[in-house]
């Protein structure tokens, strides 16, 4: 595939031109932002962790390792929320995953971007 830019980012975080095709990886809407606000492509509430992972994890430091291995394990079952990301991959060559948490380094789009750019 082309060279492609995959970069996570937080939906608190302004919306710019370079972020392509902006992509919400979460299975809840964030609080207090708007549609608008958003500026989104793509909703896929179904790439995010389960609601069970999500809740285990609950962005602990000491679980973050085994979240990302848990949800790498996610992410195989997933097959038709992928198939979707790589079809944008192969039209854009920028798409932001966007995210809602606080941690910048430990959340499912950071993992998400790992697992897309080992496949694609």
């Amino acid at each position: 595939m082309r060279d492609m830019h995959i970069r996570p980012k937080r939906v608190y975080d302004k919306p710019e031109a370079s972020d392509g095709c902006r992509i919400l990886v979460d299975r809840l809407w964030p609080r207090g932002v708007s549609k608008q606000e958003a500026n989104l492509s793509l909703w896929l509430k179904d790439i995010a962790p389960s609601t069970g992972l999500r809740k285990w994890f609950g962005h602990s430091t000491i679980r973050r390792q085994e979240f990302r291995l848990r949800y790498l394990g996610e992410l195989e079952g997933k097959q038709e929320e992928l198939d979707l990301i790589g079809a944008v991959l192969k039209k854009e060559q920028h798409i932001t995953l966007v995210y809602t948490t606080r941690d910048t380094t430990h959340n499912q789009a950071v993992v998400l971007r790992e697992y897309l750019e080992s496949r694609y």
